[in-house]
């Protein structure tokens, strides 16, 4: 168990390790990484699709960033592991793409706050789409911890890529949708009878108040029919 959680803890770790060495070294040698960052329809910005989410304007831009980062990325390994990995690389690519072809010109956007987007969207959505009780109870949670995020999708704010929230906060529902039947093991529906001889030792069939009124009398006219 406890290598289990190891196990799941470090991605996250690692990814906003990299985030921090990156602003780091930025910082350190003085860096021009913003020709790194994404810009709307320019070839050479195509390259920030997968390279902005690293780079940080400041500080409180970079753990602004890093601390629900961290926390939705642990909590979809944890809840979403057979979905986890590609639900967050379709989320990361399809959120630059539609930043990229959508946003403004003229700006280069930075941060990975369109990936934060993208997660608290997707595990919303997911809790939506799937209803079953974990799911829901992730959402809600989710919810209350990161309300404060949708004012982020307005537009017109300075210095801020509302259309990375946007366009993020849409991938987000798109890919749990996409991923909505791929349940998990514990999700997965178990026959409890699915070991044990059909209708032997039992008074009445195990589906009878499973089925319907007049079902239950079409049954119950075929065994009579059977005995003649």
């Amino acid at each position: 168990m406890q290598q289990s959680i190891a196990k799941t803890i470090q991605f996250p770790i690692y990814l906003i390790l990299s985030m921090w060495l990156v602003h780091i070294l930025k910082l350190t040698f003085n860096l021009p990484l913003g020709n790194f960052g994404l810009q709307a329809r320019e070839v050479n910005g195509l390259i920030g699709i997968f390279t902005s989410p690293f780079i940080h304007g400041s500080f409180q831009h970079l753990i602004s960033n890093s601390v629900p980062l961290f926390v939705l990325t642990l909590l979809i390994l944890t809840f979403y592991r057979r979905i986890a990995f590609q639900s967050m690389l379709m989320i990361y690519i399809f959120t630059g793409l539609a930043v990229w072809i959508g946003s403004r010109g003229n700006v280069i956007h930075i941060g990975a706050s369109g990936v934060v987007y993208g997660l608290v969207s997707f595990v919303c959505w997911t809790g939506i789409f799937r209803r079953n009780i974990k799911s829901i109870i992730l959402a809600l949670v989710i919810t209350i911890l990161y309300s404060g995020l949708f004012m982020g999708i307005l537009p017109n704010q300075d210095g801020i890529s509302w259309e990375s929230h946007l366009y993020g906060g849409l991938v987000g529902i798109f890919v749990a949708y996409l991923m909505k039947d791929n349940k998990e093991q514990n999700e997965e529906e178990v026959d409890p009878w699915a070991n044990e001889p059909k209708d032997e030792g039992y008074f009445l069939p195990r589906d009878t108040f499973e089925l319907t009124r007049t079902e239950r009398e079409i049954l119950r006219r075929r065994r009579i029919s059977d005995q003649m």
